[in-house]
């Protein structure tokens, strides 16, 4: 912001230093610095709480754009319910002893078994 350097502040002790006198120099510096950091303060508290504002900003936004789906929350849900009905179909199916449909239309690999499947 300020580009002040080193000769710049001694001048302006310097200046100070005649102006005020050295009796009043260190009560004056002390109230100065005082109120600078109250004022550092301030400006760091003030930059936080527009940050904050800013950040839930941000969120309200994602929300409103998340809330604008419930559509596709819906077919989520129904997709969801559906895969959850077809495996509790197949493990009652499975707990109920039938036999799955790739090994019911299964043929015999040997001609032994052949005639072990038709005496069944």
């Amino acid at each position: 912001m300020f580009d002040v350097g080193f000769s710049e502040l001694c001048l302006i002790g310097l200046v100070s230093l005649l102006v005020i006198g050295p009796e009043r120099l260190p009560k004056v510096a002390r109230v100065v610095g005082f109120w600078l950091g109250k004022t550092r303060h301030m400006v760091a508290s003030v930059k936080e709480e527009i940050k904050m504002e800013l950040h839930a900003e941000e969120m309200r936004q994602i929300f409103k754009e998340q809330s604008g789906l419930p559509e596709v929350q819906q077919v989520l849900d129904e997709t969801s319910n559906t895969l959850k009905s077809t495996i509790s179909k197949a493990k009652d199916d499975l707990n109920a002893g039938a036999v799955p449909e790739t090994e019911q239309h299964k043929e015999p690999s040997s001609p032994i078994k052949a005639e072990q499947h038709e005496q069944k």
